[in-house]
């Protein structure tokens, strides 16, 4: 296994004896490398300190919940992640699929996320996505291209992760990789999706 996640920490169990059974699996060949997912900044600095003092072996990834409409990780956990040199390969890039521009308008959707999609309904998801459609329509793009190539471009980001359910939706997914965005469109969709520039 490439890169074996750690996904969620376990209060009831040691986080150093979580670190040392990971480190195990490593030098036993079965993983090459180790990942952490959806831990609290403190908790990830934790086990960095861990790692350190007992000579374990390092994570090279995190994997939070990141997009245009949830940017939480901006504060604590992406400094950390460049302070140690970890990638990010954020989750959740699409916002369950708000992002892909078709709950706009209002737009009833036919999909299992639907329900959690539409929580991003709201004065800050709304102007993301007049942003997102502003950049789009100068590159003749889809929404999701655009969504993808914003956190790829972030900071600290080594990839986004993106799902698709059906064939025909992949093609935006990918286009993300080859689409350059300006540092003014940059600066409007993080400027759009800035929950303090709400009522500004």
């Amino acid at each position: 296994i490439d890169i074996y996640y750690a996904h969620f920490d376990d209060p009831s169990t040691s986080l150093a004896d979580s670190i040392a059974a990971m480190s195990a699996l490593v030098d036993a060949g079965k993983i090459r490398a180790i990942g952490i997912s959806n831990y609290a900044p403190k908790r990830v600095a934790e086990w960095l300190d861990i790692t350190e003092r007992e000579g374990f072996h390092r994570p090279v990834a995190l994997q939070p919940r990141y997009s245009l409409v949830e940017r939480g990780i901006e504060q604590e956990l992406v400094p950390l992640a460049r302070t140690h040199e970890i990638g990010i390969l954020p989750y959740y890039v699409l916002a369950r699929g708000f992002l892909t521009g078709k709950y706009a308008d209002g737009a009833v959707v036919d999909s299992p996320r639907a329900a959690a999609a539409s929580a991003y309904l709201n004065p800050l998801g709304l102007r993301v996505l007049e942003a997102l459609g502003q950049v789009a329509a100068a590159h003749g793009a889809q929404p999701a291209s655009v969504a993808l190539a914003w956190v790829a471009a972030q900071p600290g980001v080594t990839a986004p992760i993106a799902s698709a359910r059906r064939v025909d939706q992949l093609p935006a997914l990918l286009a993300h990789v080859d689409l350059d965005l300006t540092d003014a469109e940059l600066r409007l969709l993080s400027e759009a999706s800035d929950p303090a520039s709400i009522g500004s």
